[in-house]
């Protein structure tokens, strides 16, 4: 039971984290997804708006954590990379680099 609630947070941290960063009370409805690997354990949601804002919701089958990097050219080196998690004690952290 402990390791089903932990896996939900995960999942619902980066839906908190978009309603919360975004100022929205709900997450706005995303056109594309996609699973990113071949187990269906990492499912991506984005879209843009009129003015190119993208939106993104990754849910991940996780035990705390999750790294998202974004690249035009596909590759690690100069890729946007956000990091987010919840603590043991259940505070959430995020950080970009």
């Amino acid at each position: 039971m402990a390791v089903l609630l932990s896996r939900i947070k995960g999942m619902l941290f980066l839906l908190f984290l978009l309603c919360f960063c975004s100022g929205q009370t709900a997450p706005p409805p995303l056109r594309f997804s996609t699973f990113l690997d071949p187990s269906n354990m990492v499912y991506l949601r984005w879209d843009h708006d009129e003015q190119e804002m993208m939106t993104f919701e990754l849910q991940v089958n996780t035990i705390g954590w999750v790294a998202f990097g974004i690249s035009h050219r596909g590759e690690l080196p100069g890729s946007d990379i956000v990091i987010g998690g919840i603590f043991p004690n259940g505070s959430t952290y995020f950080s970009v680099s």
